[in-house]
């Protein structure tokens, strides 16, 4: 990756986190995208780091041109605010309105489910991207939907990877909305020796954990053998903290497991050391040339590495790109579906591979454990052993 390459990926990381990504027109001949994600409310975190992923796997995928076959890429921003109904409205009049090919979102697995009926109606690609429910490439999918982010049942039989023993009791805590019920589903499918003893499901927007987590306790405190605590949880304010100051390895014996996070709400995972779980994305555990050019350039923009959903935007964007380019540019939806159906493309994650069946991305998950280094803020995961798509049974859940 030349250094001028790599200026030009950081450029537009900054101009992605400033929200000036979008021109405010765009030509007859360029192709327009729609991102509409979380750019306020609740996952605004998520959204901001998949946008400023976006721009960058676009640039990189396009050798810092913005353009396929003579055709310029322009990417225009909508703010769901993370409200379904407006989702839903703003993918109508990107479609309708500023003539979108392609778009790609949303953050919330709520606002997803709402969008997908548009997608179909103007027949026209969404790409999802990071929403993670199993239903968005399940019952409720259609023909325009692909996914470069996972679903809950990679998230849940990655995690069973490292849960999955005989003789251990599992209490869940978990978000009571889409995502958490779907991941919960997975993750109860994908376990085979573990037993769940206890289902604990709060409002996505607790900030008091206290008599949720007395439940998860009294439903295990009793049981003999290795007892846990498994997190479902995206929220700006997380259980871990509650989780530790509760002392629960010390008073009751009960681990606490869970999967990878934004590195700010890891911060938290320092107070469990040894903790065990399985990750979509951390900067320091895929070897390969597109992650390293994305840590380069962002440690140089940022001068801190890519998070969880940075990975996600750019995987998105090294997506569109290797689609267009099958097509040579032609924005035809049944011409993109034929070519991006059974599609392998590059990630900072290595390759991923577009399902025929449902359009879900193959990829692979890492297992990993937690040390604390205090040369980091937050818990660090190492990587225990690279799950791979062939090692995930993912189950087809669409009714095609």
């Amino acid at each position: 990756m030349h250094r001028r390459h790599l200026a030009a990926l950081a450029m537009l990381a900054a101009t992605a986190a400033f929200g000036l990504g979008a021109p405010a027109r765009a030509e007859t001949n360029d192709i327009v995208i729609a991102h509409i994600y979380s750019k306020t409310g609740p996952l605004e975190a998520y959204g901001k780091q998949t946008q400023t992923g976006l721009l960058m796997g676009l640039d990189y995928a396009t050798q810092g041109t913005m353009m396929v076959d003579g055709r310029k890429l322009v990417v225009i921003e909508k703010d769901d605010q993370g409200k379904p109904d407006l989702g839903k409205s703003l993918l109508a009049a990107a479609y309708a309105d500023d003539k979108a090919a392609i778009a790609v979102g949303p953050t919330s697995s709520g606002v997803a489910l709402a969008m997908l009926p548009v997608a179909e109606e103007y027949k026209k690609i969404l790409l999802v991207e990071p929403a993670v429910a199993d239903s968005i490439t399940g019952d409720k999918w259609n023909k325009y939907i692909f996914r470069t982010g996972r679903n809950s049942s990679q998230d849940a039989i990655s995690n069973a990877v490292a849960s999955d023993k005989e003789g251990t009791s599992i209490a869940i805590l978990a978000q009571d909305y889409a995502f958490g019920r779907d991941g919960v589903a997975a993750f109860k499918s994908a376990l085979k020796k573990a037993k769940i003893v206890h289902e604990e499901y709060l409002p996505p927007a607790t900030t008091d954990y206290t008599a949720g987590i007395q439940r998860l306790v009294d439903s295990l405190k009793d049981k003999p053998g290795k007892k846990v605590i498994a997190v479902v949880w995206a929220s700006p304010t997380p259980p871990f903290n509650a989780l530790a100051d509760a002392d629960l390895k010390k008073r009751y014996d009960i681990d606490v497991g869970t999967g990878g996070n934004i590195l700010p709400a890891m911060t938290a995972y320092k107070r469990f050391p040894g903790m065990e779980g399985a990750t979509y994305y951390y900067f320091g555990i895929p070897k390969n040339p597109v992650n390293d050019a994305m840590v380069s350039a962002h440690y140089k923009q940022f001068k801190q590495p890519p998070d969880f959903f940075t990975a996600g935007g750019f995987s998105a964007g090294m997506a569109l790109v290797t689609a267009l380019k099958k097509t040579g540019g032609d924005t035809n939806t049944n011409k993109l579906i034929a070519a991006m159906e059974g599609m392998s493309f590059d990630t900072p994650k290595g390759k991923m591979t577009f399902r025929k069946e449902d359009h879900q991305a193959m990829q692979s998950m890492y297992h990993f454990r937690i040390k604390v280094d205090p040369a980091f803020a937050w818990g660090v995961p190492e990587l225990v052993h690279e799950i791979t798509p062939d090692e995930m049974n993912v189950p087809i859940l669409n009714k095609r």
